[in-house]
């Protein structure tokens, strides 16, 4: 709190100060309490056991007022004097921006996954970022409650929030030691990041065309099943035996496949599309009453 009355209060800006404590069992309730009683701006939110930070910045969004929304952790390696540059940089026209720990403060081994996660990612995603994880992070109020954050869907927000069409910057933050706590994070997190990594891909490339990807793998396995059965079809009529070879078994196997895979498309396209027109009756049923009302 100290820290962040140094970085707006002489910015002249209107803040204040959310603070979400993800079940956490040390003093830090208590800590938060008296903050909350004292004079300076400060809403708290207590979630009932620890649901991880995706969770957290939900809660966070939800009891969040004003315009613009700045996250940053706890730890205090995040610093809260770079905040005016992140509101400075969002006033050029930006939705959403996002931090980049150029001389991250870490062990070199994190340091090392980092690089390649971010790598990884922008292959994947087309969102290029050198920092995509970075907790300091200025957006605007409709960008936060727009995401649908779970698990730990929390590593790509940029990406999410590129899919939906706002704008992306990044800009480079001064990163401290930790000196208080540790971390509880291990090396064991970037690989459920790759399976995270998946799932956002699935629903920024795919979630309004699942043929697209469904129907697509099926055509290549029915289409290689189908020229497979072709040729042991030909062997057979030159009077071959194909009963005992296993590319008979393979062939009928990736034909299976491929249908099964097409018709997981098919469902996934009349589901959507059974979604969009229940929204499409929302949206209108709100308009009438807009309608009546005023």
């Amino acid at each position: 709190m100290e820290e962040l009355h140094l970085a707006l209060d002489l910015e002249g800006h209107e803040w204040e100060a959310v603070f979400v404590d993800d079940g956490s069992t040390d003093s830090t309730w208590s800590a938060l309490t008296r903050l909350h009683a004292g004079p300076d701006p400060v809403r708290v939110v207590r979630m009932r056991r620890n649901f991880g930070k995706a969770a957290a910045l939900m809660a966070g969004f939800a009891h969040a007022r004003g315009d613009v929304i700045v996250t940053i952790d706890g730890d205090l390696q995040d610093d809260p004097s770079e905040i005016p540059r992140l509101l400075a940089k969002l006033d050029e026209g930006f939705d959403l921006v996002s931090g980049w720990k150029t001389k991250r403060r870490d062990r070199w081994t994190r340091r090392w996954l980092s690089r390649v996660y971010n790598r990884v990612t922008g292959i994947v995603t087309g969102v290029r970022l050198h920092d995509m994880n970075c907790g300091l992070k200025a957006y605007r109020t409709d960008v936060a409650r727009s995401l649908h954050l779970y698990g730990e869907l929390h590593r790509y927000v940029p990406v999410l929030a590129h899919y939906k069409g706002y704008r992306i910057a990044e800009l480079p933050v001064n990163h401290r030691p930790r000196e208080h706590g540790r971390s509880r994070y291990g090396t064991e997190r970037y690989v459920r990041a790759l399976l995270d990594l998946i799932t956002v891909s699935f629903i920024g490339r795919y979630r309004h065309r699942p043929l697209h990807l469904f129907g697509g793998f099926g055509l290549l396995l029915g289409g290689i099943g189908f020229v497979t059965l072709c040729y042991l079809t030909v062997l057979k009529l030159l009077g071959h035996a194909i009963g005992q070879r296993p590319l008979l078994l393979l062939g009928v196997l990736l034909v299976v496949v491929g249908m099964q895979f097409a018709s997981l498309g098919l469902i996934s396209e009349m589901i959507l599309a059974q979604n969009e027109e229940r929204d499409d009756a929302l949206v209108r049923s709100e308009a009438r009453v807009e309608e009546v009302l005023g």
